[in-house]
């Protein structure tokens, strides 16, 4: 609240000085009212707004009905959209995510019939909306059409529609993976929800087990994720282009190349997000030669198809593994000069990274630097743990400091910087930095694992010795431990 009013006063204090809050203003400010529920003072700017004569912008306009909205003040939200001369998709998109959220699921299902009779195709968030709608209504048809309507479009299935669609099912009673735990990543849950769909009797359909799939992904459940391969080609759904891409991944994820290959190889159809499934595979694998060949197979054979950044991303990341610096800059330069992609904060990453794993710190400092958008953690820690390997401290404290700011909270910036410090016998910043963690309260995060074993996952965390059976799993530890130092002994001869 108090940052609301002091982006009000700055807003006031702007008009005493001659600058007058525009259309690019206002919005900010009735979203920011929305997200504390200050309805009062965003009232007040609402009538500074039909003072200045912008109530016909568009985008103020929207940002006030979001803002009524949130405040529950449907009412208001209501009278702004139909003195609305022209809708577009973010008008009805506002509108029915508004109903759709305060639980008048029923106004929402009815301005989406509205929307559709008008000539407006459904995006991904009105959809996302409507499905809740459908969940808290019970409307299982309405929420099978919405489906079917998302694979003919051949619309993407992400986190949020996947995550929509389940909690729909779930909310319908179809023992569908139900409401948040896809969407919250606990993997383990959605599976055990999985094995209890399948003792109650429901056939799963394409959605479940993409789903299942991504879930199995996540944790490296092989097994299951072959049972649903075979399931899949049963069922006939092994050349659903949705089902085929996630079997991709899950293999990939799980170690497996050859079959997520096999996969991709049998696949009649492709699409963009098969190419780049099969590409990031091999690049994360290792793969770097292999990868980029399919990166110009792609080219050669998809007449319809262009990379986009995820494409970008998978390449970049094979020169990283492979340690092919000037490929990587060719590669980097043709998004731009060929394909009039911008490169996002993702690609300059995988670039830092692979001028950093090849020596070149202080190349990859001066690529940050040209950056258009700020480095984030992730570019930073990669050129921090080159650092480290180099014992570089110039470079070093450079990334160490923006690190910092970034995440203050991350304990393994403050390990690596300390092992730094040290390899260079600065035992006094060593201290420091163990020191200023302490007092930040810091703490390291116990390393999670999961194993399956006859068909059951377990979960285990570093030094938890009250887990069930941890004398056994500690057993086998120290025999693959053993195994390991065998096969380093055999390397070295």
């Amino acid at each position: 609240m108090a940052k609301i009013r002091s982006r009000l006063r700055i807003t006031c204090q702007d008009e005493m000085f001659g600058v007058k809050p525009d259309n690019f203003t206002y919005p900010f400010v009735f979203i920011a009212c929305g997200n504390f529920l200050a309805l009062r003072m965003g009232r007040t700017v609402h009538c500074e707004v039909v003072k200045s004569g912008l109530l016909l912008d568009f985008h103020v306009v929207h940002s006030l009905i979001t803002m009524y909205a949130r405040c529950r003040e449907m009412g208001f939200a209501r009278n702004l959209f139909d003195e609305m001369s022209e809708r577009d998709m973010v008008s009805w998109n506002s509108i029915i995510s508004g109903y759709s959220r305060l639980g008048f699921s029923g106004k929402a299902v009815e301005f989406f019939g509205e929307m559709r009779e008008e000539g407006l195709e459904p995006d991904e968030t009105t959809l996302v909306s409507v499905l809740a709608a459908c969940g808290d209504l019970g409307d299982l048809n309405l929420g099978r059409w919405i489906e079917e309507y998302i694979i003919e479009k051949g619309m993407e299935l992400n986190s949020f529609l996947g995550s929509a669609l389940i909690n729909m099912y779930g909310k319908c009673g179809n023992w569908s993976l139900q409401e948040g735990y896809a969407q919250n990543g606990q993997s383990d849950e959605t599976l055990k929800l999985f094995n209890a769909m399948m003792e109650a009797g429901p056939e799963p359909n394409e959605i479940t087990l993409i789903a299942v799939l991504s879930a199995c992904a996540s944790i490296g459940a092989l097994d299951l994720g072959k049972w649903i391969d075979e399931y899949a080609f049963k069922r006939g759904f092994q050349h659903n282009i949705y089902v085929a891409t996630a079997l991709v991944d899950m293999y990939s994820k799980s170690g497996n190349l050859e079959y997520a290959s096999r996969v991709f190889e049998s696949m009649p159809l492709r699409n963009q997000v098969s190419w780049n499934s099969m590409i990031s595979a091999l690049a994360f694998h290792g793969r770097a030669e292999e990868a980029l060949t399919l990166f110009q197979r792609m080219l050669d054979e998809e007449k319809t198809l262009c990379p986009d950044d995820i494409t970008f991303v998978g390449v970049l990341s094979a020169c990283v593994h492979a340690g092919l610096v000037d490929e990587g800059r060719r590669l980097f330069n043709l998004m731009s000069s060929s394909f009039g992609l911008t490169p996002k904060v993702e690609h300059y990453s995988c670039m830092v990274d692979l001028l950093s794993r090849t020596g070149r710190v202080y190349e990859a400092w001066d690529f940050i630097q040209k950056m258009p958008q700020k480095p984030d953690e992730i570019l930073l820690g990669a050129l921090l743990g080159a650092c480290q390997k180099l014992k570089n401290v110039d470079i070093g404290e450079r990334a160490m400091q923006l690190l910092l700011e970034l995440e203050p909270l991350n304990s393994g910036n403050y390990v690596i910087s300390s092992k730094i410090y040290a390899d260079m016998r600065r035992w006094d910043d060593c201290a420091r930095m163990r020191v200023l963690m302490k007092q930040r309260g810091v703490t390291k995060t116990p390393g999670c694992s999961w194993i399956e074993m006859d068909g059951q996952l377990r979960e285990f965390h570093a030094g938890d010795s009250l887990v069930e059976d941890a004398d056994e799993i500690y057993k086998v530890l120290d025999l693959v431990y053993e195994d390991m130092l065998m096969e380093d002994d055999i390397t070295c001869m």
